[in-house]
């Protein structure tokens, strides 16, 4: 079901059921269960049936529920509605999971539905309506797959306020240079095909550095309004030296294989895994930054962030955030923070409490709602700041 606004109406319809069942439940234990026995000796009739009729509903009122809350949450998540089929038949641990489903959906349900207002009541300002559309570039590994967006719910966010959103469509696997290349031809058609002027580029990643490539070596730089690179390892990642250094070359040509083999089959013409892995090295990226200069009409920016504690990262940059900070220090679970910061403004981001905000947390790869920082909002505004600046 799409995101909408009918949408979470329904999931608080749904959770608003479940709170009724359990209001509902409680006042009828504390009620019948004491007559319950002297009903049963005195072959009460109207008594067990009224007692019937109330278990019927009471039936109903979870089961409805439950069902509405299970198709529409987006946070409950695989595991949780998991354990709670699992659990739904052990007393006191079904209670408990009933709670946290609760929690859960009346938490998801409340933040959705106040977004949605927002964006009804700002809808007519096109805060996002930038002079020049945006240009989002994926990282490393993956690809733009229109069932399964790089960039989770946020171009919805920003369509829903004004933006124009292209994606960069480079392989999800490649060096550096090739991936430029491939740019420079995905950027050259849209301006043709659309006659546009300029374009706002939006990069995660190695997208950002594939773009800072494509803007120095490649055609493109005329049509570049601005650069904003998302975590990207401007100068590299040092314990990517370490792992190339350290894994004999057999095994390194194993996985390069393994994954050439599986990219072709997801659309790359041509991957090639180790010359990415190569690119994001803390040696490449300096010879890199050596001869790819910023380009002096183009406005650069860009946005960093770290994970306050290594488990609050999804597998599996909750383990990679321990080898990272060896060699990088504080990381976002891939990439440390000293190689950030690139061009005219930086921005680096510490909030969501004792949790932090990780690598894929950027891009809302798990579509994941936490306190202390909105994601979708963050970009609107990241957006709006363009539109301000006149870009």
């Amino acid at each position: 079901m799409k995101d909408s606004k009918a949408r979470y109406m329904m999931l608080r319809a749904g959770n608003f059921l479940l709170w009724v069942f359990v209001i509902t439940t409680l006042i009828a234990l504390i009620l019948y269960v004491p007559k319950l026995y002297g009903a049963i000796i005195n072959s009460d009739l109207g008594m067990l049936a009224g007692m019937t009729v109330i278990a019927v509903v009471e039936f109903v009122l979870f089961w409805t529920g439950i069902i509405i809350v299970y198709i529409t949450s987006r946070q409950l998540g695989f595991k949780t509605r998991l354990w709670g089929i699992l659990l739904g038949l052990i007393p006191i641990a079904n209670i408990i999971m009933l709670f946290i489903i609760l929690r859960v959906t009346g938490e998801e349900a409340s933040f959705e539905l106040s977004k949605c207002s927002l964006n009804q009541m700002r809808k007519d300002d096109t805060i996002c309506q930038t002079r020049y559309p945006i240009l989002l570039v994926h990282g490393v590994f993956f690809r733009d797959i229109k069932q399964l967006n790089y960039w989770g719910r946020i171009p919805d966010e920003l369509e829903k306020n004004g933006a124009t959103i292209h994606y960069g469509e480079q392989h999800s696997a490649a060096s550096v240079d090739d991936c430029a290349k491939e740019l420079e031809e995905r950027i050259l058609t849209l301006v043709k095909q659309n006659g546009y002027e300029k374009l706002n580029v939006i990069a995660h990643s190695k997208g950002g550095l594939d773009m800072r490539t494509a803007i120095a070596k490649t055609s493109i730089a005329p049509y570049i309004a601005s650069l904003t690179t998302i975590n990207t390892p401007h100068r590299g990642c040092e314990f990517a030296d370490y792992l190339l250094d350290m894994i004999p070359k057999a095994q390194q040509k194993m996985i390069a294989d393994t994954y050439n083999m599986a990219a072709k089959k997801l659309g790359d013409t041509n991957p090639d895994f180790m010359a990415a892995v190569t690119d994001l090295t803390s040696s490449a990226c300096t010879k890199r930054n050596e001869v790819v200069k910023d380009n002096p009409d183009i406005y650069y920016q860009s946005v960093g962030s770290v994970l306050a504690k290594p488990s609050a990262g999804q597998f599996p940059l909750n383990m990679t955030y321990h080898l990272v900070n060896l060699f990088d220090g504080r990381n976002d679970g891939l990439v440390g923070e000293k190689s950030f910061a690139w061009g005219q403004d930086f921005n680096m981001i510490i909030g969501a409490g004792k949790r932090g905000i990780s690598h894929g947390d950027m891009i809302d790869l798990n579509r994941e709602n936490f306190d202390g920082f909105d994601v979708r909002e963050f970009y609107v505004q990241l957006v709006a700041e363009l539109k301000r600046k006149g870009y």
